[in-house]
């Protein structure tokens, strides 16, 4: 008989184009539904994953995200895309959900203010930008030793800090276990966005904090 989820041991290794579909329906699917900014602006899995589609071109060729598979059955279960956090933005992001934009705007003054003096030069920092683990694996500790994969990898690779954009509380507790440092944040109660409290409903997750670390060679 075939192991059940909880017994399959779990492979981490590097994306590869093949795992496009399988990691934008992931991402999609785990995103709309528990992330905090995601869930109170009423995103889909279709519209997140057309989100996590447009990077995926870049992720295959910067070589820095990490996902989870079964051994067993192949199935992937977790993923971490990441970036270098000095490449641009990939084409038709003008052409997302405009759902989007409230999630774009706070996040972006986290980056803005967290750059203003740290100059980002390519090679230099690890964006770990979005991470997301099925609920069949929850409990294995997949996103903590997703978050632990990428950081070797990207010291491998001669990248000396790595920055996070933490969301929710569970992040933030993954994310400091790690060694990150809180450095920006900013408020879902008080931001307003084209005139609007749209993150209200979500005041008691706090605000999204731009997190770093530094990484040892």
């Amino acid at each position: 008989m075939p192991a059940s989820d909880e017994q399959q041991p779990i492979e981490y290794g590097l994306y590869t184009a093949q795992d496009a579909t399988e990691m934008a329906r992931l991402l999609g699917e785990v995103f709309s539904r528990r992330d905090p900014p995601a869930v109170a602006v009423g995103l889909t899995p279709v519209e997140f994953a057309a989100f996590v589609g447009l990077f995926c071109p870049k992720a295959a060729v910067e070589g820095l995200t990490i996902v989870a598979r079964h051994a067993g059955t192949r199935e992937l279960v977790g993923a971490l895309l990441t970036e270098d956090s000095a490449s641009a933005l990939p084409d038709g992001m003008d052409q997302l959900s405009p759902k989007f934009e409230p999630i774009f705007d706070i996040l972006g003054q986290l980056d803005t203010e967290y750059r203003a003096d740290r100059p980002v030069r390519p090679g230099e920092a690890l964006h770990l930008f979005l991470l997301g683990v099925a609920e069949s694996v929850a409990g294995r500790g997949v996103a903590q030793h997703l978050v632990s994969t990428c950081l070797e990898h990207g010291v491998r690779q001669g990248y000396q800090r790595a920055v996070t954009e933490a969301t929710n509380t569970v992040s933030r507790h993954i994310f400091r276990k790690l060694g990150f440092t809180d450095r920006v944040r900013r408020s879902y109660l008080t931001h307003h966005f084209a005139g609007r409290a749209v993150f209200a409903s979500i005041a008691e997750q706090g605000g999204p904090i731009l997190m770093d670390k530094l990484l040892a060679s």
